[in-house]
């Protein structure tokens, strides 16, 4: 199993720059096998690739998501192409289709037919990454326009079909288009224990493909921190899965909600998200229980991460993301390379 861990996220741009950056070197000497750039509705995901391509040497960068209705698919492929040229070759091209509030609301889209459009896009990242000229007839994007002065293109870089896309979806039909389609998963909501939540469909898709889970890089993990004192650990982690139940969507569209519902805590996920949209917001961070945010984590002593590493592992995750904890670089480092040493040991 290898190790990832990510960068940014929803108020990442108060974060020291040079910290992170710090940290992503470090953590390449480490041997950690990838690093994953957030894009939500603050630090746009490649800016961030495109300084750490020029710092550090194995590392692999994705984008831990591209938004989809962000951007035309061609200026994807451009930027992925320019991206695996600048790192070396690196890159790995994360796509999402992110949810009605952040689509409507921050881009001015319509948050319809969310699998089609991917579907689509990845499509047309293919015949792009392939070196084809880019003519593409379906439902949502169709290139050239047929009454228009323009004409199918071939992008005026080197092909690199070998680009890795990765897809973040959560939803029984996403999942699906996952295991078709794509070349790994970046797992959220995601609980060892009901993992076939999410691999069930993958692997229907998989099926379909003619191909097995054991096809795809499986990614998913949470918050790493050691610590005898683990109802303080639990404590800090409660607010984090308040925010994905409650905030992480509209009241009709919470794909992690949803995601925590299938795996058996339908009850939970309800009450906290009602409180969190009421404003009742410390309440909402009190209703989540610790097994929840221990099942969602590896906290405590290192007995107990060492458990939830092969939890992970026998449930069929093979790249295993971490969070580490701390307050600096170095803190953060420590835990990284304390965990990695457990991860190895876990095999």
């Amino acid at each position: 199993m290898r190790v990832a861990i990510g960068l940014g996220g929803v108020g990442a741009a108060r974060e020291d720059w040079e910290q992170s950056v710090a940290f992503v070197r470090e953590a390449d000497k480490l041997g950690v096998f990838s690093c994953w750039s957030a894009e939500a509705w603050g630090t746009d995901a490649v800016t961030p690739l495109a300084y750490l391509a020029a710092v550090t040497d194995q590392i692999r960068l994705g984008t831990g998501i591209i938004q989809i209705s962000a951007r035309a698919p061609s200026m994807t492929a451009m930027t992925a192409l320019t991206m695996a040229s600048v790192s070396g070759n690196r890159f790995l091209l994360g796509l999402g289709a992110s949810g009605p509030q952040v689509v409507e609301g921050l881009h001015g889209a319509r948050f319809a037919h969310p699998l089609g459009r991917m579907r689509e896009t990845i499509d047309i990242l293919r015949l792009a990454f392939r070196g084809e000229p880019i003519a593409y007839s379906g439902r949502h994007f169709e290139l050239p326009l047929p009454d228009g002065e323009g004409k199918a293109l071939r992008l005026s870089v080197a092909p690199n079909p070998s680009i890795p896309i990765y897809l973040a979806t959560l939803r029984p039909r996403m999942l699906e288009l996952t295991g078709e389609l794509a070349d790994g998963w970046l797992g959220t909501s995601f609980i060892p224990e009901h993992a076939e939540v999410f691999f069930d469909d993958i692997g229907a898709g998989a099926l379909r493909a003619g191909r097995s889970l054991a096809d795809l890089d499986l990614q998913a993990g949470g918050t790493v921190a050691f610590s005898d004192d683990v109802d303080s650990l639990v404590d800090s982690r409660r607010q984090g899965l308040a925010f994905s139940l409650g905030a992480m969507g509209s009241a009709e569209h919470n794909f992690y909600n949803a995601a925590y519902q299938r795996a058996g805590w339908t009850d939970v996920a309800t009450e906290v998200q009602r409180l969190w949209l009421d404003g009742k917001r410390q309440e909402a961070v009190a209703r989540v229980p610790d097994e929840m945010v221990l099942q969602t984590n590896l906290l405590g002593t290192e007995d107990m991460v060492r458990d939830r590493i092969r939890a992970y592992r026998d449930a069929g995750i093979t790249t295993l993301r971490l969070a580490p904890a701390g307050r600096t670089p170095t803190e953060r480092i420590d835990t990284l390379g304390r965990a990695i040493d457990l991860v190895n040991e876990v095999g």
